[in-house]
């Protein structure tokens, strides 16, 4: 519905039924999120919430998110808008139909894993809104188990591709499709079960949103979910017109020596992110689709407009991203794009950095700038079965004009997500957790200090596992402000059983035997302001409290212990 097509009709609405149907939505999406996380079988979904589901209007555009990863959540209007694409004539989408879709370069997906599934809604013959659920699901096939390697140099090793085709017509299940999906995946059962776990989720959606097209009327419903949009947008530009207008820019070296760059000019009309110029896509899989990185810069739009309100496709209209066509952050088929999240990563962080001296109201330091996403797998040993999991890790964040950072949070990528419980990793996954701790390794001093990454220690119980992992900010620390200083750096440490060790910023399925540990170190925060300018009553804190050693305290604040 266009925007013209609302105003003769608002009088015809009560405002406060319109407000009770918006506030309806939130609980429906609400109730898909909670539905996913009960029923699913994997615990980087049930535990970590590593998923997003979300609500659209007929055309596809967001009008209500629920819980979970905000750039899963970002990506699912592409997604919806696929399909819409490859299914144009009339009956080609039924009432009961759901797609599936998994293909990064073709819209609304992030990698393979990363699988997105889609639901029409229909009330008396027509579409009146789309459900959409993404969840990551742990082993897809390809080359390497976890189907994620950093090495990979095209999707066609990454896994099943399953490019916006129909798994369930019309209520009746394709068979044969989730076979295929099943026989592709080294852990079938827990495949088909997020799998289902999804379609529960939308589910769940169609029930309460029919419920409520029954209550108030198609009309009613389709007029409040425009007008949430149109207020979503109302909103936006309210607080673009806030920030300080102007032209940011920052630069950084990656691990392998490409400089990447953003310049973010900011107008009282537009939030506009200029990304031409960067580096081409490269021969692995650290690169990122277009939709992608659009959803990385309305992240940072978010957290700098309005973070604690509702999101929906009108809170992010004044955002512009501009990229050059087969560059890494639009990357085109068959670009590989596994470890899609690390670039996306240095992206959020590199428009960030930009800003950040410019609005330290609103903006920290630094953070620990990676998801550090680990994939270990092998046969369980309580079951013999094959067994992978995946856990993002939490790290430090930067230091603000007036605090310290915190301590062992996640990413700005990531939302509502938690770290798995050590009792559940012990019992679910079929490891050891020996130790879970803060960081106490230098780097992040100032005046406000960064917060602490974390060491996390993994023993293997079983023969015949491995580890798949790639961190970035592992040669160079989160950066700084007013002269703090720079955090320490991403890594693991492989522990051999014989006492040997190695130190590691990315492996591909790289062999574990029994008695072996990994150890996980994630960053420390960057910090704010000269060290000397630290209240000594926070350095005593810090020394009794372990975040710093007596003698480094004396090297950095000039401190007696």
């Amino acid at each position: 519905m266009a925007k013209e097509d609302l105003a003769p009709k608002v009088a015809e609405h009560d405002p406060i039924t319109i407000e009770i149907i918006q506030s309806s939505l939130r609980s429906i999406t609400d109730e898909m999120f909670a539905t996913m996380r009960k029923t699913a079988m994997s615990s980087v979904i049930y535990e970590v919430l590593d998923f997003g589901v979300a609500m659209m209007d007929a055309d596809g555009e967001l009008a209500s998110s629920g819980s979970g990863i905000p750039s899963f959540v970002g990506m699912l209007a592409p997604g919806i808008k696929s399909v819409r694409r490859k299914f144009t004539k009339p009956d080609d989408i039924k009432p009961g139909d759901v797609f599936a879709t998994n293909i990064p370069h073709h819209g609304g997906v992030s990698h393979l894993n990363d699988v997105v599934l889609m639901q029409p809604v229909f009330f008396n013959g027509q579409i009146i809104s789309w459900l959409a659920n993404k969840a990551h699901w742990v082993d897809v096939g390809g080359t390497f188990p976890g189907s994620i390697s950093v090495d990979a140099l095209d999707i066609y090793q990454e896994g099943l591709q399953l490019p916006c085709i129909k798994v369930i017509d019309q209520g009746k299940e394709n068979q044969a499709v989730i076979d295929i999906m099943a026989g592709n995946s080294r852990v079938p059962d827990i495949t088909v079960g997020d799998f289902w776990a999804g379609i529960a989720s939308m589910r769940s959606g169609e029930k309460r949103l029919q419920a409520l097209i029954e209550k108030y009327g198609d009309e009613t419903v389709r007029y409040a979910i425009a007008d949430y949009i149109a207020l979503g947008e109302a909103m936006a530009r309210t607080e673009l017109k806030k920030l300080p207008m102007g032209v940011y820019s920052a630069t950084e070296k990656l691990e392998d020596g490409r400089v990447v760059k953003a310049v973010v000019t900011i107008t009282t009309d537009a939030f506009t992110v200029d990304l031409r110029g960067n580096p081409k896509q490269g021969k692995n899989a650290l690169n990122s689709s277009l939709d992608a990185t659009i959803v990385d810069a309305q992240m940072v739009f978010k957290a700098l407009t309005d973070p604690q309100s509702f999101a929906n496709a009108g809170s992010f209209r004044p955002v512009e991203v501009l990229t050059d066509e087969g560059s890494i952050f639009n990357a085109q088929y068959p670009t590989a794009m596994g470890v899609y999240y690390e670039t996306g990563m240095i992206l959020f962080d590199l428009i960030w950095k930009a800003l950040a001296p410019f609005m330290e109201q609103h903006l920290t330091a630094g953070h620990y700038g990676s998801i550090c996403g680990t994939f270990l797998g092998g046969k369980h040993p309580d079951t013999g079965k094959e067994h992978s999991i995946v856990e993002p890790q939490l790290g430090g964040w930067g230091a603000s004009l007036d605090r310290d950072g915190v301590n062992a949070l996640y990413t700005g990528q990531h939302g509502e997500t938690f770290n798995v419980p050590v009792e559940v990793a012990e019992q679910r996954n079929g490891l050891m957790i020996d130790r879970l701790c803060l960081n106490d390794a230098p780097g992040g001093e100032g005046q406000y200090i960064g917060g602490k990454g974390i060491n996390l220690d993994y023993r293997i119980l079983g023969d015949d596992w491995w580890i798949s992992m790639t961190y970035v900010r592992s040669e160079s620390g989160p950066w700084a402000l007013e002269g703090g200083r720079p955090g320490s750096t991403n890594y693991i440490n492989v522990v051999r059983k014989d006492g040997s060790e190695k130190r590691y910023s990315s492996c591909t399925a790289l062999p574990l035997e029994k008695g072996d540990v990994v150890q996980v170190v994630t960053a420390n925060g960057g910090g704010y302001g000269p060290p000397q300018k630290r209240a000594k009553d926070s350095v005593f804190s810090d020394i009794k409290n372990g975040y710093i050693t007596a003698e480094r305290a004396r090297y950095i604040y000039g401190t007696e212990a």
